[in-house]
């Protein structure tokens, strides 16, 4: 037993932002999606069962419903069946947006120099600016996340699932539960959910920020408006930021909603 988990809660669970799933937004989803499989797929081979990286790639492209043939061709140039394939890099950027919220940005670009000019006008097109590198990252630390469902799932039973595998947290994130733990136990954590019959829509290493910034609605709505505009950029994979909002200020964003 790896330590006591305990149940924690978002003040902004119910407003977490959410997009238009419009098709413009879900082709940019996917292509970000089978990026991903294709960098795992290069990086430690094309068979999901001794890649847990491409596993868990794949299992979160299948739940944002990736056609199967995606999927498959993409293992196949990322694992070089077919000899195609591009070689990405990863990059990662740091910024501040408005009202000073801290935003970190992971790249996967096989052209660096487009990819920086096209987070700088991301940026500075919406209030923010590119910072330099170190001067943001402090603020956050890398977890390993396991997203599950609250329909159907209870609290406690998850609770229950988790505690040994290395668990740390489960935040109530409105319509999902997020299981938090160490970078390097979040395979266990999710092979101890899928033991115990438990269905999962991904897991992942993502960055949790550890200093918040509180912000009011409008400036709230302008830093929004800038996450959008930096996962529009064909190059971002991810967008983290640490921005915070109190239960009145997430009831305000939900009317505008």
């Amino acid at each position: 037993m790896k330590g006591v988990l305990v149940a924690g809660h978002s003040k902004w669970a119910t407003t977490k932002h959410k997009k238009a799933a419009n098709d413009a937004k879900r082709g940019k989803l996917f292509a970000r999606l089978v990026k991903n499989i294709e960098v795992a797929a290069r990086t430690g081979g094309g068979d999901p069962d001794g890649n847990p990286t491409l596993f868990d790639a794949i299992q979160k492209a299948k739940k944002n419903s990736v056609p199967n043939d995606n999927i498959t061709r993409a293992v196949k140039r990322g694992s070089g069946e077919d000899g195609g394939g591009v070689n990405y890099e990863s990059i990662m950027y740091e910024g501040y947006g408005p009202g000073g919220v801290a935003i970190l940005m992971e790249a996967l670009t096989d052209n660096r120099n487009r990819a920086a000019t096209d987070v700088r006008v991301g940026l500075t097109r919406n209030g923010g600016t590119l910072a330099e590198p170190g001067s943001v990252s402090y603020m956050f630390n890398r977890k390993g996340i396991v997203e599950v469902d609250k329909e159907g799932n209870d609290e406690d039973d998850l609770l229950l699932a988790v505690l040994d595998a290395g668990a740390e947290a489960i935040n109530d994130e409105g319509e999902v539960f997020e299981i938090i733990s160490e970078p390097n136990d979040v395979v266990e954590v999710r092979k101890a959910l899928q033991a115990a019959d438990v269905d999962y829509n991904s897991a992942e290493v993502q960055f949790v920020p550890s200093v918040k910034v509180q912000v009011d609605a409008p400036t709230a709505r302008k830093v929004f408006d800038l996450l959008d505009a930096l996962e529009d950029v064909d190059d971002i994979q991810n967008v983290f930021s640490n921005v915070d909002l109190s239960p009145e200020v997430a009831a305000q964003l939900e009317e505008d909603a």
